[in-house]
């Protein structure tokens, strides 16, 4: 996989979960600025799920297991967007802690993403 990729994608997540998690504190929903926020990290995430397809249709090998690090992959991108959809049925500051948490998951996903590939 690409580290800066990994690391940009991670730190940006990272980012909106301070951004939406400070939004809670202050008992804000997600308002327009947070969603184009996810989608900065969403299209990031799709960025990655093609340089990682493109790279296994190249012929490199994760270390784990094509299978997972595909799952994986996907799941990555659905973090974000799955939780901008279930704050827009939150519109309390509980939507933006949905943002943020899923923003963590995110950053998380990122991590085991570099182990299974082999970092």
């Amino acid at each position: 996989m690409l580290d800066a990729l990994t690391v940009t994608l991670s730190v940006a997540a990272l980012a909106l979960a301070a951004w939406c998690g400070y939004a809670a504190f202050r008992d804000q929903p997600t308002k327009d600025w947070h969603f184009i926020g996810m989608a900065v990290v969403s299209l990031l995430a799709l960025a990655q799920v093609v340089v990682g397809v493109v790279r296994l249709a190249g012929g490199d090998k994760p270390d784990e297991g094509a299978v997972i690090f595909v799952s994986y992959l996907l799941g990555a991108l659905a973090a974000v967007p799955a939780a901008g959809f279930l704050s827009l049925g939150e519109r309390t500051r509980w939507g933006s802690v949905t943002v943020s948490a899923g923003a963590v998951v995110l950053a998380v996903l990122e991590v085991r993403l570099h182990d299974i590939w082999g970092g």
